[in-house]
């Protein structure tokens, strides 16, 4: 068992091989916290952790003591009241105004295994021996409120998982006003703050800022997880790097508005907190009534950031994604987004289809437009029937004649929307979200379908159902294209307004949870606009997820490199698109293209009609390249190299489970003028093994590699020479193939 309680000292040590963390009941039965690292040896007590002390002006506790003040210790789960000026994790407010909470010890329970929660994407084992959970309940006495905190901890990850349960027990009604998934006390502000913020076509770059007083935090209040801020913040010393030093992440499992928050006092000590937004949400519990919070994942890694992310990869990629297609090889596909727009008709779709199989593709995937009146952005969003005059015999007729050619067929979906010009927007006006005697503000044209209410999931349930159920369709793509605006329901009275962006999100994992049962087998790939809700929660029922609608490989190596930090290379929905780029009208090799898209699910965003007959043979072989190498790729251990926010190249590796095989993506930006030689040390390595190194065709020990590094200096150092915007120029990329030899 990972988790010990000592009685005598009333402490729980819950530890792996790699982290431990510390928690003891205080004198007045609250929770304090006193550690969370590296593997400590376990012992008797770490009372000496605790470590507080009187301070002048303190609140205290206890009559005539005036060194226990809980403004001054390490806590577990603080509330407001008893003291603590800081931040509370929950506010209650009591049904005379109150909201001052004491949630004292009651008892625990340690078993092996995880439980499941309730509505909620979540972690898992699939063998009970794989994690140790704690829950420690607790109750303020006064109005009856029970709280259970749930800890597990995993046996071969650095990670911790927490959430918490509220339950009213007592008789009087209780509002939730804030109730985060995770606090955790750290006795320093020595810590650089690391985020992942951005906006469409820009996604998750890598933004770090030195912790000072005061809070600092990242967040979202547009009904989704965002394109702006990812649920995500790590802190790290500063003098970490990518492969060496302490780093600690928090990641909360959730798709909806959250804070994450550093908050530093003026004694330098720093408490973060990351749950659902507190503004906009309030949510009342009656006796016999419940709230379970998402859960957030901690991990701790002194092997730098990769260290850290690592371990969310190994996490995420097999015990948050589930399913048929979790451990699979993901199909190349080709989308004809950017190929047709919304012009198209079943032929149109067919050419595309017939070139593509031609070059290797297994799957097509039809976007936009195929349904309802669906000629523009304008009109039919929640019309989900075929569009007879573009495809005469419907979906399953144009998903017949594409698996008779030997592909898969995929197909564009925006369940959540609407556009006023629908059947379904005249047949339910009252099923948006928004205040009838309001303005309603639209986002590109539609409108937001209320989740929050069960018979709006339902009909989009019905219609999808339909549609999956009649043709032979292998995947999804499931769009959502606007932010939330106007968040009100007809659905409910006055006093429940401030539940309902909650219900919408679990409104929408009810939907996702139907649709993966009913069609256990379709590969469901998550899209906002882009990367709009690329998070942890909807990896639980889509193992992909559409990284950017930005498309251009400069772009998209800042893009998938900020999102590696979190997500593993599997999640990340990555394409070959047509130049010059729709989004940014950069033009760069069809190579360099592929060469940042190998690292994703891979796939092509053009129409191959419009190919030379030489690009169409680089397509064969990139696909080719792909098919070969798509395990090691997509489920071998991801390393970071060269940042591209910290200058203008960049580097990746990807290394098998057995170290005999890795693949590294070198690139340029700019063409440098008699520049200096650059060498990369990669990670990941046997030391002791020789690596046969394609391109440079060198054989090389583990050790060289690891410590000299790999050459990837411009042959001409600047010079054209005799070739021009090949090897030299603007905009390159380089892969290394390394092979161990025996």
């Amino acid at each position: 068992m990972a988790i010990c309680f000592r009685e005598t000292a009333k402490e729980f040590h819950l530890y792996n091989e790699k982290i431990s963390y510390i928690l003891t009941v205080l004198e007045n039965g609250q929770l304090g916290h006193l550690y969370f690292g590296k593997r400590l040896k376990d012992r008797e007590s770490f009372a000496h952790m605790l470590n507080f002390r009187a301070r002048p002006m303190s609140v205290c506790a206890f009559e005539h003591n005036l060194d226990f003040s809980m403004e001054h210790i390490k806590q577990e789960y603080p509330v407001y009241g008893a003291g603590d000026m800081r931040y509370p994790a929950i506010e209650v407010q009591q049904e005379n105004g109150s909201r001052i909470s004491e949630f004292i010890y009651q008892g625990h329970r340690i078993y092996k295994g995880k439980p499941e929660l309730e509505g909620l994407p979540a972690t898992y084992v699939e063998q009970d021996d794989e994690a140790d959970t704690l829950e420690l309940y607790l109750k303020d006495q006064l109005t009856g409120t029970e709280m259970i905190l749930f800890y597990t901890i995993f046996v071969n990850v650095p990670a911790i998982a927490r959430s918490a349960k509220i339950m009213q027990t007592g008789e009087e009604e209780i509002v939730l006003n804030r109730v985060m998934s995770v606090s955790v006390d750290f006795p320093d502000k020595e810590f650089e703050m690391i985020e992942l913020t951005g906006a469409w076509s820009r996604e998750r770059s890598v933004k770090i800022r030195k912790l000072e007083h005061g809070t600092q935090s990242v967040y979202s209040m547009r009904g989704c997880s965002s394109h702006h801020y990812n649920p995500f913040l790590a802190l790290k010393r500063r003098e970490t790097t990518e492969g060496n030093g302490e780093v600690y992440g928090f990641s909360l499992v959730y798709s909806g508005n959250f804070l994450a928050q550093a908050d530093v006092d003026t004694y330098d000590t720093t408490r973060i907190t990351m749950g659902i937004h507190p503004d906009t949400f309030s949510w009342t519990l009656k006796k016999g009534e419940s709230f379970q919070t998402p859960e957030a994942v901690l991990v701790y890694s002194d092997q730098g950031l990769n260290g850290m992310s690592q371990a969310y990869h190994t996490l995420y990629r097999s015990r948050l994604a589930k399913g048929y297609w979790r451990d699979k090889e993901r199909p190349i596909l080709i989308n004809n987004w950017e190929a047709t727009y919304f012009d198209f008709d079943e032929e149109k779709i067919m050419s595309i289809v017939k070139t593509a199989k031609s070059l290797g593709v297994e799957l097509f995937v039809l976007d936009d437009g195929w349904f309802g009146e669906r000629n523009d952005d304008t009109r039919s969003l929640g019309d989900w029937y075929p569009n007879l005059e573009k495809l005469p015999d419907g979906i399953t007729g144009i998903a017949k004649r594409v698996e008779a050619e030997g592909m898969k067929f995929g197909l564009w979906f925006e369940p959540e929307m609407v556009n006023k010009n629908s059947r379904l927007y005249r047949e339910h006006p009252d099923w948006i979200l928004g205040d009838k005697g309001r303005r309603l503000s639209h986002g590109r044209n539609q409108y937001v379908l209320d989740f929050s209410r069960d018979e709006v999931v339902d009909a989009i349930f019905g219609q999808m159902y339909k549609v999956l159920s009649e043709a032979p369709i292998s995947y999804v793509k499931w769009d959502m294209n606007r932010s939330m605006s106007e968040v009100y329901s007809a659905g409910v009275g006055s006093g429940d307004q401030g539940k309902v962006l909650h219900r919408y999100i679990l409104g929408v994992y009810r939907l996702y949870d139907m649709l993966t049962k009913a069609f256990p087998k379709i590969l469901f790939e998550s899209c906002a606009s882009g990367g709009g809700r690329f998070d942890p929660g909807l990896l639980y029922y889509a193992p992909q997820c559409w990284t950017s609608d930005d498309t251009d490989a400069v772009e998209r190596c800042k893009i998938q490199y900020g999102t590696s930090l979190v997500y593993p290379v599997s999640s990340m929905g990555s394409h070959v698109s047509a130049v010059p780029n729709h989004q940014l009208l950069r033009n760069t090799s069809l190579e360099m293209r592929a060469n940042v898209a190998y690292f994703g699910t891979f796939g092509y965003e053009l129409d191959p009609n419009r190919l030379t007959e030489e690009e169409k043979e680089e397509v064969k072989e990139q696909i080719g390249f792909m098919k070969k190498y798509r395990r090691l790729i997509q489920f071998g251990t991801f390393y970071r190299l060269v940042s591209p926010f910290e200058g203008n190249e960049m580097a990746w590796m990807v290394v098998s489970e057995d170290q005999r095989n890795a693949i590294v993506g070198y690139y340029r930006i700019l063409q440098t003028v008699n520049g200096p030689y650059r060498k990369i040390r990669l990670q990941g390595l046997d030391p002791d093994k020789i690596y046969h190194v394609s391109r440079i065709e060198e054989d090389l020990y583990g050790d060289e590699l690891l410590w000299y590094g790999l050459d990837v200096s411009d042959a001409s150092s600047g010079e054209n020479r005799e070739e021009y915007n090949g090897r030299n120029g603007d905009y390159q990329s380089k892969l290394f193939l390394l092979s161990s030899i025996e």
